[in-house]
């Protein structure tokens, strides 16, 4: 029984998938130790992520009822396994997103999201990631009171009691995605970097690469996004307001393009109609059939990607981060080839930009304005709300963090 005298047997409240764009607080079982190196956190905060929309809809055929969701939490320990060595009850820690082992060949080349412990080989996918359907092992997430978290040595990100829990919870996911996102593009010194999608990871990738000095310029539709990375000294450009993006940032850009492009967007892009049609056609079919139809012949929305080719220059980056999930994806390979681009993307590797990261955030000013980053501070009940207005761009909504 931990300190607050929860029994294992009791329940705690958390956010599940029930069906396409049900998401329900309900009981469930309390998180608990399975195995010597485990821990488990009472989480004190946990975010709502691009993401996590992604399971609403449209990769539902991959979720089961009752599958608890988030992965982006923060808290106390509250429990340690008999093998746990650097944690105590007490400590406060920052969950990563994946999940790995920390010590595996993956792992050991900073390739964490890789990581060879956890990799989903029926699937075929990399390492699992918390509350991620069972293309990503089925694990249970964070959005909840508490969360069993495997190696406990190696995955939680121990950090200082004292600043709120703002300042570091961006490292379960935000902070370190959009950093790689940034490393990957790979802009020289004074060069200039174009962001496709003002949300939570486009802003933040925009405010690591203004505090390094690149030049930014932002690209969305959703006005008070635009207008938060305005105030921080980023250009900014409203796509609806445009009959052409790359011909805009050209303009911007000596008629070149800009060095590096991050996508920030993924598969939610809009301006893809057909694939859109497709996509919500999906739902209408039995859920083995989808999930066929998704890993074999699926494809996304590329208004987002195809305007980052587009934007980039001649031999230029394109840094994804946005999430894709398709399989047959049509590219422009002539253009890709022809310009010469260069293009990385993948999960954020948590844990070989932390260290880094959480030293930045351990100087006194708040350089990347992560405290005041969330646009929304909810308790847990509102979750499935939450989720609607998040889909929707409503209420200003960037960035939501539940309190259990």
């Amino acid at each position: 029984m931990d300190p607050a005298g929860r029994g294992h047997w009791s329940t705690m409240k958390a956010v599940t998938w029930q069906g396409r764009q049900d998401m329900q607080v309900i009981d469930v079982p309390d998180a608990v130790v399975e195995e010597p190196t485990d821990v488990v956190v009472e989480i004190t905060s946990t975010g709502l992520c691009g993401s996590d929309l992604h399971l609403y809809d449209p990769l539902t055929p991959f979720m089961t009822e009752g599958d608890v969701v988030g992965h982006e939490p923060m808290g106390i320990v509250r429990e340690v396994g008999s093998a746990v060595e650097t944690l105590q009850v007490g400590d406060r820690v920052v969950v990563p997103f994946n999940i790995s082992c920390g010590s595996c060949w993956m792992c050991d080349r900073g390739l964490f999201s890789q990581c060879e412990t956890t990799q989903n080989r029926d699937t075929g996918t990399g390492a699992s990631l918390f509350g991620y359907s069972k293309l990503y092992g089925q694990v249970p997430g964070g959005q909840a009171e508490l969360l069993r978290v495997p190696f406990g040595d190696t995955l939680p990100i121990k950090v200082p009691h004292g600043p709120t829990d703002d300042r570091f919870l961006f490292l379960s996911d935000v902070l370190p995605t959009a950093w790689q996102a940034v490393e990957y593009a790979d802009v020289e010194d004074g060069g200039t970097l174009l962001v496709v999608g003002a949300g939570p990871i486009g802003d933040m990738a925009a405010r690591i690469a203004m505090h390094r000095g690149l030049r930014v310029i932002a690209v969305d539709s959703v006005r008070e996004r635009l207008a938060r990375l305005h105030g921080r000294g980023a250009e900014t450009i409203d796509h609806t307001e445009v009959d052409g993006i790359g011909d805009r940032v050209r303009e911007l850009t000596d008629g070149r393009g800009a060095d590096a492009v991050i996508d920030a967007v993924g598969m939610e892009a809009h301006g893809s109609p057909v694939a859109e049609t497709a996509q919500k056609a999906l739902a209408f079919l039995p859920k083995k059939v989808q999930e066929k139809l998704m890993l074999n012949v699926g494809s996304d929305r590329l208004a987002a990607l195809m305007s980052a080719i587009d934007s980039v220059r001649r031999g230029g980056t394109i840094s994804i981060s946005g999430v894709y999930g398709a399989p047959t994806d049509p590219l422009p390979m002539f253009q890709l080839f022809d310009k010469q681009v260069q293009i990385r993307m993948g999960q954020a590797n948590v844990r070989r930009w932390s260290d880094d990261i959480l030293a930045l955030l351990e100087q006194e000013d708040d350089v990347l304005g992560v405290e005041s980053f969330a646009t929304h501070h909810l308790p847990l009940e509102d979750a499935p709300e939450a989720y609607r207005k998040f889909r929707d761009k409503e209420d200003g909504m960037v960035k939501v963090v539940f309190t259990p």
